[in-house]
This record gives C-alpha cells, structure tokens and sequence, in this order.
C-alpha cells in the first residue's frame, strides 16, 4: 500500500526548486504526494489543482478571506463612482444613531483590515487555517513542513490527533538568524522543533549550528539541481535578446534581487571591471533601487536587468553566462552559512563562479577549482576577480571544465538519496511501533 505524504510550503509554488525536486524524488520512490501550497490571485493562470505527476499532486489554498476581498471591492467601487460616499454617509450616520456600539465597532474592524497590520495578520491566519483543513482531510502518514512558516501547520495535523502521525521539519534557511526575521521566531521554533520527528537542514555549518542550539544533529540534504547531462534545448542568445554586440562576455546574476545578496557592491564594481556586461535575472525587493543605482552611475550600457525566469527554462540562459556572481553579504548566519543552489546552477552550466568566502561555498570552490573566491563586501576584489578571469582565457577555461567535472558530484540524483534514506527509517519507526503495540 502506497504511503501518503501531505507537504506544506509557504509559497506559489512556482519557483520553488528545493520542493519540487523532494517532491518529485518523494513520489517517483513509491510515496503519494500531496503538497499544499498558496494561490495567487494575480496571477489567472495558476491553478487550485495541479498534477504534476501520477504520484504528485499540487493543492493552493485561497489567499485572501472572502470577507476582505468583499470590502476591498466595494471600496474600489465607491472610489471609482464617488457619488456614492453621500447615501452610505447618510446609511452610516443613521446606522449610528440605530446600533451606535455595533456600528462603531464594525467600522473599527473595517478599518483595522484596510489600513493596518491587523490586515497582514488576518490574511496569514486565514491562509494557516485553510492549509490545515486541507491538510485533515486525507489519511496521510507522513507531514512535512518547508521552514518555520508552516510547522505549525504540520504540528496540528500530525500531532494533534489520536492517532498521531510523524512530522518532518524541513528548515530550509536559518531561522534564529536570518534577513527580516526576529527574536520571536528564534523562541517558536524552539518551542515548535520538540514536536517534528526529524529535522532536515541544507548543509553541515548549519547542523552544527543547529546541535549547538538545540542538542541535536539534524540530517543534511543539499540544496544541489539535476545534474545538466546535455545542452539545454532552445539556449536563449542573451546577446541579441539585450541588443548587445555578438561574442559580448556575460556577467551574469540570476537569483532574487533582495538585501544582503551583494548587488550593490556589483554594481559599484562595474567601472573597475574592464571587459564584459553585467547581467541580472530576477526580481525582488530591491530592484527599483538597483536601476536607479545605475541609473545615477550612468551604467546603462554596461548592466542590465532581466524578469524572473521559469526553473525549468532558466538552464538556457545561465548557459550564456562567461561568470556567474555568488556574493552574499555577511549580513545573518543564515547568509553565512549558506551553500546556495546559484552556485551549483552555475556548475551545471560550466560557468565559473566569483564567489563569497563563506564555509560552504569557499569549500566547493577551491576544493573544486571552479572560480575565485574574494571579499564580497569589497567592490574592488569583486572586479579584480572579474578582470582576472576575462584576461587569462586560459584559467577561465580550466574553471569551466572543472565545473563540469564537478557537476558529476554535486546533483540531486545523488543526493536525493539522503532524502529517502531519511524517509525509510521513519516508516522503520513507525513499523516497529506498529509491531510493538
């Protein structure tokens, strides 16, 4: 009989590698997979219901509660037609004289979603309670939960029963230290990590890490892509896609443009780098003040911006690429300790890397011989690497074919054993509790 795994991740699901890939491994081992992820109004092509395979089943929940969507559109109504502010004025102020404590405190409410925190907070409520309904309405054997975000979620469906159900907690980044995230989320997941039954975390810094908090050593997946045994189909010529001269030398970023990442100092680079246009693919928070960053540099000609691009579709343009740039910033250990699955993309391309001095990166880089390692905080190290590699065709050349070669290594067909070895002993646990009882 085939066990069943609901999964849970806070996101669209749309270019979240790291889970499609458990996932995939997950339901092409033998398990049934539901994972249960959030719609995205926005956008009306995504589906509530995906299959991504005979095994894997994709479910998203509605983003926004009915109650808001309501009052957000009429709103938007009475914005657009403001010659109806007059009747619900007067509806309002007859309403008040009728039910004056209901009316005020309705009109608190109203206010509080519209123009408020409370908004954010409701809608995430809302957004947990739909994902644990969904989660109760299958037998399921196994939960797993994609970082703090969701562990609550898995907790109430696993635990949280008569027949309780085993409970994997899969941190994807470092939640006591990490960009835009608090004390408070360092004291939930310590209180929440008593209840999971196995702990997955992306690399060894980050077990360590993670047994000096807590006593415990977690098993350790990496972050690592499919390996590239061929060519991409349909490469995508950056050059002409950019209106840039043929033969052009892409320095190529793809990943999301956020804080701590290192592209400001990328940018601020970019006059001492002598050869080559600096390309990033990606979105994210601090893309406007990056185009104005080049803007006021007068860069235009010389750094470009490109939108997110599809997992799936993203190999045939990092193909293009004659460097690629990994070079967080040591603002959080969970930067600090990252291993990143940039880097590994780009070892799939054959693409050399210019890369942060980190524990886990460094360690893959030089032991690899795949790319330069420098002092990501410092723009001038950033463009002496650069210049190394655009005169010294030859060294860059052997970077690439290392890269290559070290791609046999680093690829999830290797390592999503890890994943199902994982797997096994907890249905070997649960036997033998069977057994025993």
């Amino acid at each position: 009989m085939e066990k069943k795994i609901c999964m849970f991740v806070w996101n669209h699901f749309t270019n979240d590698a790291r889970v499609m890939r458990e996932c995939t491994a997950l339901s092409e081992h033998g398990y049934e997979v539901d994972l249960i992820c959030i719609h995205d109004p926005s956008n009306p092509e995504m589906l509530f219901e995906e299959k991504i395979n005979e095994r894997f089943t994709v479910s998203r929940v509605r983003r926004y509660p009915a109650t808001l969507i309501w009052i957000q559109g009429f709103v938007r109504l009475v914005k657009k037609n403001k010659w109806l502010a007059v009747p619900l004025t007067a509806g309002w102020l007859a309403c008040l004289q009728a039910w004056p404590f209901v009316t005020i405190l309705l009109s608190i409410i109203i206010f509080a979603l519209l123009a408020t925190k409370l908004k954010k907070m409701v809608i995430n409520l809302c957004i947990i309670s739909r994902m644990i309904r969904k989660g109760r309405q299958k037998q399921y054997d196994i939960y797993h939960a994609n970082d703090l975000n969701t562990l609550p979620q898995g907790i109430v469906c696993a635990k949280l029963r008569f027949n309780r159900k085993k409970l994997v907690y899969d941190s994807h980044e470092v939640q006591t230290s990490r960009t835009g995230y608090g004390k408070i989320h360092g004291l939930l997941e310590r209180l929440l990590i008593k209840k999971a039954d196995a702990m997955i975390v992306e690399n060894h810094t980050r077990a360590k890490y993670n047994e000096e908090l807590y006593g415990f050593y977690p098993a350790v997946v990496h972050n690592y892509p499919f390996s590239a045994n061929k060519q991409p189909e349909n490469i995508v010529n950056l050059c002409e896609l950019l209106g840039l001269e043929r033969g052009e030398k892409i320095l190529l970023y793809q990943g999301g443009i956020q804080a701590g990442r290192g592209l400001e100092k990328l940018i601020e680079a970019v006059p001492m780098i002598k050869e080559g246009i600096v390309v990033l693919i990606g979105d994210g928070k601090i893309k406007g003040q990056l185009i104005q960053k080049v803007k006021d540099m007068q860069l235009e000609g010389r750094v470009k911006f490109l939108p997110k691009v599809p997992l799936n579709e993203l190999p045939a343009y990092t193909v293009n690429a004659y460097v690629g740039f990994q070079i967080l910033n040591n603002v959080c250990f969970n930067h600090y300790s990252a291993s990143s699955n940039k880097l590994f993309e780009y070892m799939m391309a054959g693409v050399p890397v210019v890369a942060c001095s980190f524990p886990e990166i460094r360690k893959v880089v030089e032991e690899e011989e795949i790319g330069l390692c420098i002092d990501s905080h410092n723009p001038a190290d950033i463009a002496q690497a650069v210049n190394m590699m655009t005169q010294d065709l030859e060294k860059r050349n052997t970077f690439s074919k290392n890269a290559l070669h070290a791609s046999q290594k680093y690829n999830w067909e290797l390592e999503k054993e890890e994943l199902i070895g994982l797997y096994e002993k907890l249905e070997e646990a649960n036997n033998n509790v069977s057994v025993n009882h």
